[in-house]
């Protein structure tokens, strides 16, 4: 019986357009079953591709992707059997190969192989290969390959290997290889490789690789090699070989082996060296802490060599400690101080006010 009643429905599909009319239409006061490619169906409509179809309230099964790129609005459920699609799908579109919107899709999507919009996509998508809007995504999407959105994304985007946004991301993404913004990232990346904003960041962002923002990055940056900002680095970060702002670093920030910037406010921990030009902070360094010529250090440093160019106002504890001006204190083996008159190479302590 199954199988007779597939075999009906499917010569049905073809009958329509063979006798010359768009479709076999079984409706009481408009409301039932639509077998072709009707116009506008209140209920179940059937049709191996859509043409002409304005509007489907309920139902709506094909077999391929509308002619042309072009359908009508389904606002209820997209069914595809294997692939397909409408301007916009309000509801539930679903596929066992690939679901989409021409325009926008409201509500949950899923394609076994893709699923996406040409605009915007806001709810739940689910795509084998990957999802994607055109536009704006807002809600939950993920795929085994790709995911992502070519203006704005705001939700969860999970995908195997690359997940983002052209410009702003306000909410979670996870990727096996990348993960960012073309902009501005407001939360939560995590990626095996790389992640990151071309701009901004604020929230917290975890990479295999790399991790920073093209200008400013606020909260908590962690990488298996590399942590940056273009300009400003401000919370914690955390870098298996470095990490360094190109203006201020402000807050704690650990390296492998070397930590620096332009201006450091905070703690800042290297397994080699670490440096800056004005730097307020505590610095931890085994090797090598260095201020650039006409910086100033003011805080603490314990480095086997501090190598200060500029003034120095603070402290420092080292094996060899080297001053250009000194107003503060130097304790180690051998410690210079260039500005004093007297007592400018001392052992132990050197100091001056």
């Amino acid at each position: 019986m199954t199988r007779f009643l597939s075999l009906v429905i499917c010569s049905l599909l073809f009958v329509a357009p063979a006798t010359g009319q768009d479709s076999i239409d079984l409706m009481v006061d408009g409301v039932g079953l639509s077998i072709g490619d009707s116009k506008e169906v209140t209920g179940l409509r059937l049709n191996f591709r859509d043409r002409a179809m304005r509007r489907v309230t309920g139902i709506n099964a094909t077999i391929w992707l509308p002619y042309n790129n072009h359908g009508g609005d389904v606002h209820g459920i997209a069914l595809g059997l294997p692939s397909t699609g409408a301007d916009n799908i309000t509801g539930i579109g679903s596929a066992l190969m690939a679901v989409a919107a021409n325009e926008d899709a409201k509500g949950i999507m899923f394609g076994g192989v893709a699923a996406g919009a040409g605009n915007d996509l806001m709810g739940l998508a689910a795509g084998g290969l990957g999802v994607g809007a055109g536009r704006d995504i807002e809600g939950i999407v993920t795929g085994s390959l790709g995911a992502g959105a070519g203006r704005n994304l705001e939700g969860i985007a999970v995908a195997g290997l690359g997940v983002g946004a052209g410009n702003d991301v306000k909410g979670i993404l996870v990727a096996g290889l990348g993960a960012g913004a073309g902009n501005d990232l407001v939360g939560i990346a995590v990626s095996g490789v790389g992640a990151g904003a071309g701009r901004d960041v604020t929230g917290i962002i975890v990479s295999g690789f790399g991790a920073g923002a093209g200008r400013d990055a606020t909260g908590i940056i962690i990488s298996g090699l590399g942590t940056g900002a273009g300009r400003n680095l401000t919370g914690i970060s955390i870098g298996g070989l470095g990490t360094g702002a190109g203006d201020t670093l402000r807050g704690l920030h650990i390296a492998g082996l070397g930590v620096g910037g332009t201006n450091v406010r905070g703690v800042m921990v290297s397994g080699l060296t670490a440096g800056g030009h004005d730097v307020y902070a505590l610095s931890i360094a085994p090797a090598y802490f260095s201020v650039d010529h006409g910086g100033k250090m003011r805080g603490l440093s314990v480095s086997s060599y501090n190598r200060i160019q500029g003034e120095q106002k603070g402290v420092t504890i080292g094996i060899l400690n080297y001053a250009r001006k000194l107003s503060g204190y130097q304790i180690g083996l051998i410690n210079v101080a260039s500005n004093k008159d007297r007592f400018r190479i001392m052992p132990f302590i050197n100091f001056a006010r």
